[in-house]
């Protein structure tokens, strides 16, 4: 097939059946969006964004684009920023992964570190700061409505047609900005009001749930606040997940399925395991996966994976 811009690959990504990872007599279908350009989910909320600014006239041509981003967004704004002709600036949080950094700043970004003291509302304040000082466009992908809105017309509708001649008992999905679980959630209840929206979040910062907020190793998972775009209500459970358990399913998915995701995709996937062990025989799930792995080779993720030679395993076989 032949696009006119790397823009137009965003979306449409494929619902995959998991074959051997799944709870016995039930159906697990997972959305892998990695193969979205930029490989996560976070494609859609930035050429959602952008498209919107420069339709309303707040986004000026070649004028910079600044965002606060755990890394996913700040790399699908540099994407669709590198392709519009805008520059991009991301504020981070020093802790997150290195590999992110360095995607952005290919892509011709600048990446500016804040402390990990100060969580997400740190890197959000200077994002503001530095918007405000230079006359940048702030997207404020935390309550910026075109967010859910893109969800509400492409992944929603992407679900409801791969499941149109089909069951779909639970929808499962996490949430960073909420834009998601919101938007896809949205449309999925409209079209199909016997489906359940089912939410994970870290257990150390289950905020939906009404815990406190603590430190967590799901990146781009849940922030020090609820974003402005999140519609609690669209939500019928909430499943917290521990880091560990994140982890351990991600690891199982990519040696056992030979689906390759992140931290936030293993989490996804546990919430979606648990609900089905109180979930009636037969049900059918489909599960969000945000990323690829890729992103989290620096991580705990994979930090038992060695870079030496195997040799000393052919002395096994």
């Amino acid at each position: 097939m032949i696009y006119d811009s790397i823009l137009d690959t965003i979306g449409n990504t494929p619902v995959v059946k998991l074959n051997h990872i799944a709870p016995k007599k039930q159906t697990v279908f997972v959305k892998v969006e990695a193969f979205n350009p930029m490989a996560s989910v976070k494609d859609r909320l930035a050429v959602a964004i952008i498209n919107a600014a420069e339709k309303s006239g707040d986004l000026k041509p070649g004028q910079t684009v600044i965002e606060a981003t755990s890394g996913n967004t700040g790399i699908a704004l540099a994407m669709v920023c590198a392709a519009k002709g805008h520059p991009f600036v991301a504020t981070m949080v020093e802790t997150f992964s290195v590999e992110r950094r360095k995607i952005m700043k290919a892509l011709g970004a600048k990446v500016i570190l804040t402390p990990a003291s100060e969580r997400g509302s740190g890197m959000v304040r200077r994002a503001e700061e530095l918007a405000s000082k230079n006359g940048w466009f702030l997207s404020r992908q935390f309550e910026n409505e075109a967010n859910p809105r893109y969800h509400r017309n492409t992944t929603g509708p992407e679900i409801l047609k791969d499941f149109a001649d089909r069951d779909l008992n639970f929808f499962v999905s996490g949430w960073g900005t909420g834009g998601t679980m919101t938007g896809a959630g949205e449309i999925i209840k409209l079209a199909r009001p016997e489906t359940q929206i089912v939410v994970a979040e870290p257990e150390n910062a289950a905020l939906l749930s009404g815990k406190e907020w603590t430190p967590h190793k799901i990146q781009g998972w849940t922030p020090d606040f609820i974003p402005r775009v999140l519609k609690k209500e669209v939500a019928d459970r909430f499943v917290p997940v521990s880091d560990d358990e994140s982890i351990e399913v991600a690891q199982k998915l990519a040696k056992e399925e030979g689906i390759f995701t992140g931290i936030s995709g293993g989490a996804t996937l546990a919430a979606c395991f648990k609900t089905a062990e109180v979930a009636p025989e037969n049900s059918t799930f489909c599960v969000m996966l945000p990323d690829t792995g890729e992103r989290y080779l620096s991580s705990p993720l994979f930090e038992q994976i060695s870079e030496d030679s195997d040799e000393d395993w052919l002395s096994c076989v």
